[in-house]
């Protein structure tokens, strides 16, 4: 339908509902204008990167390029079960993490179901709800923490899916597994519970809810290779839960939803354990140097629990100031207002280097105001 001239376009092209409600996703900046040796500290990456075999195994899969890559994953799902002790054929893999919660989304809600999630929960989870035309429903976390009582009053009948990270981004808390059991146990027998684990190698001992799995057919848990394997740039997630559900996810996955350079890559880095706990020790020995640091200077933060720390400040003025300050510097962080936190500010753990760095940048900002 075209427009008569001056007026405004007609079109009855429109996409479905909720679509629309979907804020564009940014993601954390790169590049300072003018400015060089830029610090990113915006998008909790992992300052070592990923293991040498898994960038040796990126660099012979070159060789097969013109070649389609496996549709089952199955080399990637044993590793993992192997590494994790679980059932590969309870695995699925996806393009991150992201990918395995738009698939149950899109499996699992639609129109009239409700998708719960936390205040401060990862934005995803409310964008494939409405990218699935489910209605989002978000429930207040206490001290930002997630609060289990709160969550289990605002399920319904109409509650298909209930999201929690563990630990979450962008607060760095968690709960313990008898909170979680608590949850899974409460919910409506329609609900699945979905354990986000895209930090859980950063916490020793955790299982990330496996355990809870093994008992139970309402828990899926979810985790990525992005975060403490050093694989942003290849984007590999992926899943574990009953057999029915991960069954019904592989019937929306595409079949070639992973390259063959992310597949044998991700395979390298999780036979790397050796790789796994010297990051684990690196991230914890800075992250408390530089939390503690922060807290000199009148910045507290939370206990965290992953690869990041939450710095508080009197008020959003203070927190974008202070922002403002690191930029001139060369450092980039992450503005959270997007997550209801606009009086903080999320710096990721980087090395040595870089944690002396922003603590000392930041002890400028709090000594010259």
């Amino acid at each position: 339908m075209t427009a008569r001239k001056g007026e405004a376009p007609l079109t009855r092209i429109v996409p479905q509902p909720g679509i629309m409600d979907i804020a564009l996703y940014e993601g954390g900046a790169s590049h300072l204008e003018g400015k060089t040796n830029v610090l990113k500290l915006s998008s909790n990456e992992n300052p070592f990167g990923p293991p040498e075999a898994a960038k040796e195994a990126f660099l012979r899969a070159v060789r097969d390029l013109h070649r389609y890559p496996s549709t089952d994953h199955a080399a990637l799902r044993h590793a993992i079960g192997e590494v994790w002790g679980l059932e590969p054929r309870r695995i699925i893999c996806g393009v991150g993490s992201d990918e395995i919660i738009h698939f149950l989304c899109q499996a699992y809600a639609g129109p009239g179901d409700e998708v719960v999630h936390t205040e401060h929960g990862f934005a995803m989870y409310r964008i494939s709800a409405l990218a699935a035309g489910a209605t989002p429903v978000e429930v207040p976390e206490r001290e930002r923490t997630t609060d289990v009582d709160a969550i289990l009053a605002a399920c319904s009948e109409r509650t298909k899916l209930v999201f929690i990270a563990n630990p979450n981004n962008p607060t760095g808390t968690m709960i313990g597994m008898s909170e979680i059991r608590r949850l899974a146990e409460g919910l409506p027998e329609q609900a699945i519970l979905v354990l986000d684990g895209a930090y859980a190698e950063y916490v020793e001992g955790y299982d990330a809810g496996t355990s809870l799995i093994a008992e139970r057919d309402n828990v899926v848990m979810t985790r990525t290779f992005s975060k403490i394997y050093g694989l942003g740039g290849l984007r590999v997630g992926w899943g574990y839960g009953p057999q029915a559900i991960i069954d019904n996810l592989n019937r929306v996955r595409g079949p070639f939803n992973l390259s063959n350079a992310a597949l044998v890559a991700a395979e390298a880095a999780v036979r790397d354990r050796a790789w796994v706990q010297r990051c684990r020790s690196e991230n914890a020995r800075w992250r408390d140097w530089l939390a503690r640091k922060l807290a000199e200077v009148g910045v507290p933060s939370d206990v965290a629990t992953a690869n990041f720390v939450l710095a508080r400040f009197a008020d959003a003025q203070e927190a974008n100031a202070c922002d403002e300050h690191l930029r001139s510097e060369g450092i980039i962080v992450r503005r959270v207002a997007g997550y209801k936190l606009p009086h903080c500010l999320r710096i990721t753990v980087g090395d040595e280097a870089s944690c002396r760095r922003v603590a000392h940048a930041i002890g400028q900002f709090k000594g010259v105001r």
